[in-house]
């Protein structure tokens, strides 16, 4: 799954998420984060449980305040209608002519079924029972 930076203060809140890379000796999870410090973006262990975040340095563990945190991305299905597209939509495809192509779902005969939203047409295509069903409600694939 894909992952992105989020600025957090040791202070909290801390965005859901994180991602998890060790366990401090008394039990509380450490999380994976980096820093600004001396000129350098460094690796930072953040400590929510804490609301610490270190970076070695220098020699030294150095506490940090103003860091950001590695977070799994989510895939979330956003409802749209006519063709529109959220702006975090995942991209499934393009046709022959450059067209993007974004990943999609629609209720049809009892099922739901996944099929390419082509926003040109307003609607997303589903393959069902040997053919090509446009559906205008439809829900996309986003990442966030």
């Amino acid at each position: 799954m894909a992952t992105k930076w989020v600025w957090a203060s040791v202070q909290g809140p801390f965005p859901p998420n994180m991602v998890q890379g060790g366990q401090d000796s008394d039990g509380c999870g450490i999380f994976v984060g980096r820093a600004n410090h001396g000129g350098d973006l460094l690796p930072a262990k953040v400590i929510p449980s804490k609301n610490a975040a270190y970076v070695a340095y220098g020699g030294e563990e150095t506490f940090v305040s103003s860091i950001e945190v590695l977070c799994q991305k989510e895939l979330v299905w956003d409802h749209a209608v006519g063709g529109t597209i959220p702006p975090d939509a995942i991209v499934g495809g393009n046709t022959a002519d450059g067209e993007v192509l974004y990943i999609g779902r629609a209720h049809h005969e009892g099922s739901q079924t996944v099929g390419k939203v082509q926003c040109s047409h307003g609607c997303v295509y589903i393959p069902y029972d040997g053919q090509e069903v446009a559906v205008q409600t439809y829900e996309v694939l986003c990442e966030r």
